[in-house]
């Protein structure tokens, strides 16, 4: 399999950083607001799914950085 290219590695490591960074806050924003008793069941299932999608992108990109090798 041919190499990534070092700049567009360091691009998808970037990314990964800040997609970490969304989905931490993201979390912290859930739990504040799952704590408030008149929280929005709406604006809860909305970050609970934003973040999932964000989990799903940096798993995505991070295979893009290093693929499994077929056996």
């Amino acid at each position: 399999m041919k190499e990534m290219e070092p700049s567009l590695r360091a691009q998808f490591e970037a990314r990964i950083q800040e997609l970490k960074v969304e989905h931490r806050d993201l979390d912290l924003a859930i739990h504040r607001l799952s704590n408030d008793p008149l929280h929005s069941e709406l604006a809860l299932k909305r970050m609970k799914r934003r973040k999932l999608l964000l989990k799903d992108q940096i798993v995505w990109i991070a295979r893009q950085l290093d693929p499994d090798i077929p056996a």
